[in-house]
């Protein structure tokens, strides 16, 4: 019971707390709009790689969101690279939540998100 009162106090570390899993429902979903919000676009091979978890339910996250307005996605050869709908009507509100949820994250998380390098690096250039 006391670490139920933490919980609701704020009074527990931050990696306990169940961050906006609740209110999304899922863990996967929270990792799919987290992953796009940091990258800005993301396919469903590439998250679950990134977050070492199952493809098939990070694909019906991605469907789910999709079918709900959330996201959007384009065909670019055989890959359907997915971005948030500049439509949807809760966009802003959204981005500042998951900004918010994404400052809890440990910082090397945060930096391997926000890291973006999607083709190697050009030959003898310096690190």
């Amino acid at each position: 019971m006391t670490e139920n009162i933490r919980r609701l106090t704020g009074n527990s570390r931050h990696k306990d707390l169940p961050m906006i899993e609740v209110l999304l429902g899922s863990k996967n979903a929270e990792r799919v709009l987290i992953y796009i919000f940091a990258r800005e676009e993301g396919y469903p091979r590439e998250i679950a790689r990134f977050f070492n978890t199952d493809l098939k339910s990070i694909q019906n996250q991605m469907d789910k969101l999709e079918a709900g307005g959330v996201l959007v996605s384009r065909a670019v050869g055989r890959t359907r690279p997915y971005v948030f709908n500049p439509r949807y009507p809760f966009l802003a509100e959204l981005k500042a939540l998951l900004e918010k949820a994404l400052s809890f994250y440990p910082a090397k998380e945060q930096e391997e998100l926000q890291m973006n390098r999607r083709r190697p690096r050009a030959k003898g250039k310096a690190l």
